[in-house]
């Protein structure tokens, strides 16, 4: 019984001790715990503080950039025509290196916001042939001009479709074909695509460059690291570019790898998943595929197609042309297809002129404004693209439709130089008959009414106004509803569609519009502020007629497409004066708010160069003397960030006085900054631009904002 006394009380002292020892153990887990929680606020405090730092250094950098690059450009442009030709090289120079810096401050937020997990990735089914398609139109002209094979395979069994981020996925792939150019001096450069097996596709850039030492393979992924980083390196860049893509490659759910032997080239592989369910389950091992090689198409945008050979003139009418006749001007030095085509244009019941050199048929068009005009593109003394320019260039020949006649390869440089219609050689008859009828329905159908889809009402009359000034009739529509019903019933002969009313599937209105019984031919003319993709460009010309960018001449430019469209020529008429493209700039006055005064002398000479009555603030405070001083302000441009009493403070104020809350006030943004522009909207302002401000977008913001201010 003793013993068992015995057992039981060291039983319990075993027991206790265990006990205390659990107890000392939890109490320890829970001041760990408290130190891993107090740590991971420090490192959500500390993230916060780089996110904001890196903001706010992004401000600093833009603002003296900002002076650099609009000082630089307004030399480039030299409208005084007071500067000798280096000196304007100089400053093409010094614009160049600017573009070059901001290029490298992107990289740099780029890389802050995938360490800080913040970078997107939107999954979304993407064509492989938009992939490669967008790669060729990029890098074919590169290797034209460094004179160096560039080549795309696919394998037989790569799917058509993919799910990924097709901007990710571009972003890789050009940094590394542009890595493949740079480092290549002769030789070749090779885009191959392959199945790596049955949940990823491998992407392999190959190069017969200058190759990559092995220890120094792992070391040109890290951030500003470069396979040679001495002093008197020949290459140079700032080594962000791989590991950018390293850390993208992560978000995609795939790998890249290098393969490569100093001074006999390298291959960049990255492996992506074929579905987003095969996310981060990258196989090592890859299936080797049989290739179709796919010919890089010829660059139209480097080389010029001079034929050294003038041929006879082909007898037409020129000389039997009356007052009334409708010509057809035909510009080709194939003499035997010239007599065709002037076979075909009498027959359709129009005069024919024709012209076997590029000069002489802008000669003529100048001469005979024609109602449309047949192009060759290889042409003698000036080519098919030279003839286009300067038809552009002329105010009596933008509106005359161009139909250009030529081999495949230049359908999308045609229509991108404002060709209307484009011709594929051999020509058909019964494709002949469709460029005539077309021509018929240019020259005949036209009610000079205009339909503009924007949500935004003040930028939608701004351009409304502009063009009712230039003799067309304007429709205004915020809806898809009221698009497509205002089509419908009012009989219009173009749409002008603003790509940011439509958030993010502006693809459902365009496919809208050519579905709808009625409007499948309706000429689109895409509006846009939003600098897209190579992808997106095309998807977008595949449905839509044109695509204008908002500059500070888009609204020139929209109309020389309407003239396309609608062959519409602006004149003044009776007692309606077409209103000069910046006339509405003249003479208002704009109070400019900025504390940094290289910004202040640089955003002044810009707006100067337009006539624009500036004065200027250096802080809120002086902003709101400035208002009160000067009751006549038009417009306010506004920087956010400023000591003592910010932008979004200096907006609120201003819109609690009545007599100052109808002026437009214009917000001068970090692009960097999360959320700037909201908070812009909503202490007050009307409109926003990011630094560096670019002069165009300036430009073509003060005009919407301005137009009907007296």
């Amino acid at each position: 019984m003793k013993v068992q006394q015995e057992e039981l009380l060291e039983s319990n002292s075993e027991l206790e001790e265990r006990t205390r020892l659990l107890e000392e153990r939890n109490q320890l887990i829970a001041e760990q715990n408290k130190d891993i929680s107090i740590k991971a606020m420090q490192l959500e405090q500390s993230s916060k503080y780089k996110s904001e730092f890196l903001a706010n250094m992004s401000h600093e950098l833009r603002t003296p950039l900002n002076s650099i690059l609009l000082l630089s450009r307004l030399l480039v442009e030299n409208k005084q025509q007071n500067l000798t030709k280096d000196q304007v090289e100089y400053a093409r120079v010094i614009l160049g290196s600017g573009n070059g810096l901001l290029s490298l401050i992107d990289e740099i937020l780029d890389l802050s916001k995938i360490e800080a997990g913040k970078m997107d990735v939107h999954v979304e089914q993407v064509a492989m042939k938009t992939v490669i398609d967008d790669m060729r139109l990029l890098f074919t002209p590169v290797a034209d001009d460094k004179k160096i094979t560039f080549n795309i395979s696919i394998g037989n069994d790569v799917p058509d479709i993919i799910e990924t981020d097709i901007l990710r996925l571009e972003q890789i792939l050009k940094n590394l074909l542009s890595n493949a150019f740079k480092f290549t001096k002769q030789g070749a450069v090779q885009l191959k695509i392959s199945r790596q097996n049955n949940t990823h596709v491998l992407f392999a850039v190959s190069d017969t460059g200058i190759g990559i030492a092995a220890d120094k393979q792992e070391l040109i992924f890290e951030a500003f690291q470069q396979e040679d980083g001495s002093t008197k390196r020949n290459y140079g860049g700032t080594g962000l570019g791989l590991s950018i893509s390293r850390e993208l490659m992560k978000l995609l759910g795939g790998k890249i790898s290098v393969n490569s032997k100093q001074g006999d080239g390298s291959t960049f592989s990255i492996s992506i998943p074929i579905n987003k369910e095969f996310r981060n389950t990258v196989d090592a091992e890859s299936e080797q595929q049989k290739t179709s090689i796919i010919p890089p198409k010829t660059s139209t945008d480097v080389r010029n197609y001079k034929t050294a050979v003038i041929p006879e003139n082909v007898p037409d009418d020129r000389n039997a042309i009356r007052e009334g006749d409708k010509v057809i001007l035909i510009i080709e030095d194939d003499t035997a297809f010239g007599r065709t085509l002037l076979d075909f244009t009498r027959k359709n019941g129009y005069k024919g002129i024709v012209a076997v050199r590029g000069d002489e048929g802008v000669e003529l068009a100048r001469k005979f404004k024609p109602v449309g005009i047949l192009l060759d593109v290889y042409l003698p003394v000036m080519d098919g693209w030279e003839v286009m320019e300067q038809l552009k260039l002329g105010d009596d020949t933008r509106q005359i439709p161009v139909h250009v006649m030529s081999s495949q390869e230049f359908k999308l440089h045609s229509l991108s130089l404002g060709a209307i219609d484009f011709i594929n050689k051999p020509v058909s008859p019964s494709g002949m008959q469709e460029v005539f009828n077309r021509i018929q329905q240019l020259s005949t159908h036209y009610t000079g009414k205009v339909l503009i889809a924007e949500e935004n009402e003040v930028h939608a009359k701004a351009l409304g106004y502009f063009l009712e000034s230039n003799g067309l009739q304007v429709i205004i529509a915020a809806t898809r509803e009221d698009t497509l019903a205002g089509l419908l019933e009012s009989n219009a002969d173009c749409v002008i569609l603003n790509l940011e009313s439509w958030g993010n599937s502006p693809m459902e209105i365009l496919v809208s519009i050519k579905q709808t019984k009625g409007l499948e031919q309706m000429p689109i003319i895409i509006f846009t502020g939003k600098v897209m993709t190579a992808s997106d460009e095309v998807r977008m010309k595949k449905i839509a007629d044109s695509i204008v960018i908002k500059t500070a001449h888009s609204y020139r430019r929209i109309l020389d497409e309407l003239s396309l469209f609608l062959h519409h020529v602006v004149k003044e008429t009776g007692s309606r004066k077409t209103v000069h493209y910046f006339d509405v700039l003249k003479d208002k006055k704009v109070l400019l708010v900025d504390d940094d005064v290289r910004n202040i002398y640089a955003l002044t000479r810009a707006m100067e160069q337009y006539q624009v009555n500036v004065i200027t603030a250096i802080d809120g405070k002086d902003a709101i003397r400035q208002l009160e001083a000067n009751n006549d302000v038009q417009l306010i441009l506004m920087d956010m960030m400023m000591p003592e009493m910010d932008g979004i403070e200096t907006t609120r104020y201003i819109r609690k006085n009545h007599a100052f809350k109808k002026i437009p006030i214009i917000a001068v943004t970090a692009k960097a900054m999360a959320g700037d522009k909201e908070k812009s909207i909503q202490a007050g302002a009307s409109d926003y631009i990011t630094k560096p401000v670019d002069t165009d977008q300036l430009i073509s913001l003060l005009r919407v904002w301005l137009y009907d201010k007296q």
